[in-house]
């Protein structure tokens, strides 16, 4: 199969792609969509399709799995997995994050660190694509359990991963505490000060002023960039954000800022809707100081704020939409409702949130759509900026980083949209990530030989 062939190309790499890893839907999906758009690249680089580049593209570098025993509280012993894909490092050391949740297998870390490759590359910094975590769940587990399981974690993932190797950070159930408890015990083993091994540090040990914000920031400064480019911005817009967790948190903090109004926010039993806007002090008290429920928020908050139980964020009518809790959480009767309440811009701040059937109608009712390659770029951006600082042994001040990150977002949007007008596709920011993102690494990959 040749460039002559492009859709052919894309259906026979996909087929195999799919032979080769069984029973793993979300990086099938995540594959496919890229494929989907290099259709036009094949036909227009033909020198993309010949070596089999795509082919060593699809397929990681590397795949680390391993045991994490330890001993709870009461001292039974419980084992799960961890997992380390490095999937490519043609522009830098593997860069991405670690989740501790229950539903971390193979292929959701093999999809998270191939999204990862193309949203590194957008960033136009150094950094290479991977992802890692494990099944273990922090919920409800003491501080001396985490720490433990961090500890048994870390133990074996140190031999792995190196400022100029594999530099991780936090994810889902992965916070400023587990980071913690990970790097000390990589400092114990290893009997050094790397600061660069990992990121989303303590700032008083080596972290970055603005990291823990970054992506929720940087989902809507894309979105107002969207929205710049049609003539309109935030102000006085009404939004919907899912999740309650740092992004979350963060994507209402910016709303706020620039004149929003956002009104919701969920997490795994039920919905917050706040018709006075969401209290984003409550809600980080409630979240990420006391570790609880939605459900507190409402009893806290007064008349303005009604909980549902077992409710969604998409139900409730909005300007714009911030899906940012986990992957495929949006599918297609949400973005059919969403349309129908006036939608005007979505921005993922997770990975892969919307289902392509639901990217689909958001695009085909010329909603401005922005995903998660692209949105939310601006955690793993600010990552390598403390990267950065760590190397030069220097610390920025919280007013520098926000600009760095504000600059770094408005060069992933407009590279986003000159690719997808360069091949054809105005306004549309899928392809333009897909495609910008898969042109820096395939031209480093082709400049440093079949490897």
């Amino acid at each position: 199969m040749t460039a002559s062939d492009p859709k052919g190309r894309q259906a026979a790499l996909q087929a195999e792609l799919e032979r080769r890893n069984p029973g793993e839907p979300e990086f099938h999906q995540a594959a496919r969509e890229v494929l989907e758009s290099l259709a036009p690249v094949f036909g227009a680089r033909p020198d993309y399709a010949e070596p089999g580049l795509v082919e060593r593209l699809l397929e990681p570098e590397r795949q680390i799995l391993f045991r994490v025993p330890w001993q709870d509280d009461r001292g039974a012993v419980h084992v799960n997995r961890g997992f380390r894909v490095e999937f490519n490092s043609a522009l830098g050391p593997y860069k991405g994050g670690l989740r501790f949740h229950p539903s971390v297998n193979l292929g959701v870390v093999k999809f998270l660190g191939f999204e990862q490759i193309f949203k590194n590359a957008l960033t136009g910094l150094a950094i290479g694509g991977g992802k890692g975590g494990s099944d273990f769940d922090p919920r409800g587990r003491s501080d001396a359990e985490v720490m433990r399981f961090c500890q048994s974690f870390m133990t074996e993932l140190h031999r792995h991963i190196g400022e100029y190797t594999d530099v991780p950070a936090g994810d889902i159930g992965v916070g400023g505490r587990e980071i913690g408890y990970l790097f000390g015990q990589y400092r114990r083993i290893t009997n050094r000060w790397e600061a660069g091994v990992l990121t989303g540090k303590g700032t008083a040990w080596g972290g970055s002023a603005g990291r823990p914000e970054a992506t929720g920031y940087g989902s809507v400064l894309f979105a107002a960039e969207m929205l710049k480019e049609r003539g309109e911005d935030l102000a006085g817009l009404t939004a919907v954000v899912s999740g309650s967790g740092n992004v979350a948190i963060h994507t209402v903090e910016k709303l706020i800022a620039l004149g929003a109004h956002p009104v919701t926010c969920s997490d795994s039993q039920g919905v917050i809707v706040d018709e006075k806007g969401v209290d984003v002090g409550l809600l980080r008290q409630i979240k990420e100081v006391e570790r609880g429920r939605l459900d507190e928020y409402a009893r806290r908050r007064g008349g303005s704020a009604r909980h549902l139980p077992g409710g969604t964020v998409w139900d409730v009518p909005a300007d714009l939409a911030f899906p940012s809790a986990t992957q495929n959480e949006l599918d297609a009767a949400h973005a059919r409702t969403l349309v129908a309440g006036g939608v005007r811009a979505v921005s993922e701040g997770a990975n892969m949130p919307c289902t392509p059937e639901a990217v689909r109608i958001f695009q085909e009712a010329g909603v401005a759509f922005g995903p998660g390659k692209a949105a939310n770029a601006g955690g793993v951006a600010v990552s390598a900026l403390e990267m950065r600082q760590n190397a030069a042994r220097e610390s920025w001040p919280q007013e520098r980083v926000e600009d760095e990150l504000a600059l770094i977002m408005a060069g992933i949007h407009r590279t986003c949209r000159e690719t997808a007008e360069r091949y054809g596709s105005p306004g549309d920011y899928v392809a333009g990530a897909n495609i910008a993102g898969f042109e820096r690494v395939a031209d480093a990959m082709l400049a440093q030989g079949v490897i």
